[in-house]
């Protein structure tokens, strides 16, 4: 049988008389100790172990607690290992200026065993807690991937499978050509589902980055590309865009990724023959605000509640059969707050729907 791998700690203290008694209490309570008696000792441990747990003396010569702690956290091999100041300091500033550098607890001089093996206890356990969650949505990334990846080959080859079939439905018996049009609608509608969900997916994990983006030019892809989709359903989808340029802070891809699913629901909704406008209104106030206009059905008072849920199934339905996750308007606030814009739906009096995002104004580059 496998033995239970010992928890590490790393004691830093510049007091020879502190290591030993905080490391014998530790050793004790059958934890693996390394010590260091100065910043430099300390980074040439971390170099060789990871230790699951930093006990660090905030008052050290040359460099002390909180620079060290500093450094740990912009390192990202250490920055989740959690630090306990050590401080005979027992002043609010100093523990307050402790734990805005990266700390997670203070436990002031001379030390109560019972205290810190107590909280040396919680900080172990929920750092453990912290590590398992991490696993789990690690793990659920992957197996979500594997599945995606599988159930979208499987679905593709029913979808060509079916299409053989419809090119012969004159040699079909009667009752099989209905059939075979049902496995294929019912196959494109879980495709289409499956490419939307790993699309939101994909949003959830982005990496924004606050630059400068030709809002203008993001907007006229996003409707290009949806001018197909309109047409099959008679829509009438127009743009206004501003023909100088108009430029936010923001990132690219999230920019799109908003704007492709505020459009493709516009159209989604609307019913045939209808109208969705899309208006970039000139900047103003250090802001620019683009309008997604339809003449859907609208949303009640119960899902303008939950409109910017995860899976939240409003009332109205796709007028074209399409698919809808719930997912589309909860990735669309994600992204939009993280660029610090704002996302509001309109107090629409009529049918029909009217989302208002704002985005900080970028200067143009030059």
């Amino acid at each position: 049988m496998n033995t239970p791998r010992r928890e590490t700690i790393l004691i830093v203290d510049d007091q020879e008389e502190n290591l030993r008694v905080v490391g014998n209490v530790l050793s004790l309570m059958h934890y693996e100790v390394l010590l260091a008696s100065n910043a430099e000792e300390a980074f040439l441990q971390l170099a060789q172990h990871s230790p699951d747990l930093i006990l660090l003396d905030v008052m050290m010569p040359e460099i002390d607690g909180l620079t060290v702690c500093l450094r740990l956290k912009s390192h990202p091999r250490w920055a989740d290992i959690p630090v306990i100041f050590l401080s005979a300091d027992d002043d609010k500033n100093s523990i307050v200026q402790a734990l805005e550098t990266g700390g997670v607890d203070y436990v002031t001089k001379p030390f109560n065993r019972a205290e810190l093996v107590s909280r040396v206890r919680t900080q172990l356990a929920l750092k453990h807690a912290r590590d398992r969650l991490r696993a789990l949505a690690e793990d659920k990334d992957e197996i979500l991937g594997i599945l995606a990846h599988d159930l979208k080959n499987s679905l593709a080859g029913m979808k060509l499978s079916a299409g053989l079939l419809q090119t012969k439905n004159s040699e079909l018996p009667p009752t099989c050509s209905p059939l075979v049009d049902n496995i294929m609608d019912a196959t494109e509608r879980m495709l289409a589902f499956m490419q939307e969900f790993l699309a939101n997916q994909r949003a959830e994990h982005l990496q924004i980055k606050h630059v400068p983006v030709n809002l203008g030019d993001v907007l006229a892809r996003v409707v290009s590309r949806h001018q197909t989709a309109a047409q099959v359903k008679r829509i009438t989808l127009t743009a206004h865009i501003p023909k100088f340029q108009v430029h936010i802070t923001g990132d690219r891809e999230g920019t799109s990724q908003v704007l492709e699913n505020l459009v493709s629901n516009a159209i989604k909704f609307s019913s045939p023959g209808s109208e969705v406008v899309v208006t970039l209104h000139p900047p103003a106030a250090g802001v620019v605000r683009c309008h997604v206009c339809d003449n859907g059905p609208g949303f009640t008072a119960d899902d303008r509640v939950r409109l910017f849920r995860r899976y939240g199934r409003l009332s109205a339905q796709p007028t074209g059969h399409e698919s809808s996750t719930g997912l589309g308007l909860f990735i669309v606030k994600r992204l939009v707050d993280a660029m610090s814009g704002t996302i509001t739906l309109a107090e629409n009096s009529g049918s029909g729907a009217e989302f208002i995002i704002t985005w900080p104004l970028a200067h143009s580059p030059s």
